[in-house]
């Protein structure tokens, strides 16, 4: 059977961390490591961690880091499984049975090295899933319907690919361009519940991300009249779905069916 290492990272918030590793517990095939990547200031997390019991799989490490990326690098070193998935904490297994669904893709298919599903979001004020097979045709849309939190990696593809980068919000866009061309499969499921509070979701953070998105796609693949018209929708639906006319509309398009267009 093949190994796997969820890594989850974390800053400060022991309530999303408890939800997460609630998440992680409950699964009917538990993962053969959980690294808890605790990057707080304050001593909550690491209280948590050390004073509650916990299953024999979880390790942790407790220390100051340089964000996002950087807290994923290191549980990318830490990390012995050859299958890995990164859950931020907040975020949770959408089922208890995920992890079992996953690793029976991978041991099925000896020849993929990475796939994504199906994650339930709040757009527009409204519960919504959405997610579509990877279409390496269609980067410049970025992540909207590829989403990081349904991606699993094994370890030999981020061996290859090296280190996430340390953009603000846009590392896991660069590392998905940058594993475009390993073999992938789709799995028509639900695997994760967003925490749709951090930083990439809301306001400002959300136009932040799509200009952070146009700097990777062209330093990968150079301009690209799409990307420019991608990104004046997305910019325009942001806005529009602030309005009480756009969540209506969004309403009717989720009512419809077309959620995830």
């Amino acid at each position: 059977m093949s190994t796997l290492t969820v890594i989850t990272i974390c800053f400060n918030n022991p309530a999303d961390v408890e939800r997460t590793c609630a998440s992680v517990d409950a699964q009917t095939r538990k993962p053969d490591e959980h690294w808890i990547i605790n990057g707080s200031t304050k001593h909550d997390i690491a209280a948590w961690l050390e004073k509650t019991p916990q299953p024999p799989y979880r390790k942790w490490i407790s220390e100051k880091d340089n964000g996002i990326y950087d807290a994923f690098n290191k549980g990318l070193r830490k990390a012995g499984g050859e299958v890995i998935h990164i859950l931020n904490s907040g975020d949770r297994y959408a089922a208890d049975d995920v992890i079992a669904a996953v690793m029976e893709v991978f041991e099925k298919n000896k020849d993929i090295q990475w796939l994504s599903g199906k994650i339930r979001i709040i757009r527009g004020g409204i519960p919504v899933v959405i997610g579509k097979p990877f279409d390496p045709a269609k980067l410049y849309r970025g992540m909207r319907s590829v989403s990081h939190p349904t991606w699993f990696v094994k370890k030999e593809v981020y061996d290859r690919a090296g280190d996430y980068k340390e953009y603000k919000i846009a590392g896991d866009y660069d590392m998905m361009c940058r594993i475009s061309n390993e073999p992938y499969v789709f799995l028509d499921k639900v695997i994760a519940v967003f925490d749709d509070t951090g930083v990439s979701s809301t306001g400002a953070g959300y136009l932040q991300s799509l200009d952070e998105n146009k700097k990777v796609y062209l330093s990968h693949f150079g301009s690209s009249l799409k990307l420019d018209l991608w990104q004046l929708r997305l910019k325009t639906l942001h806005y529009l779905l602030r309005t009480g006319a756009g969540k209506w509309l969004f309403r009717l398009k989720k009512k419809l069916g077309l959620e995830n267009m």
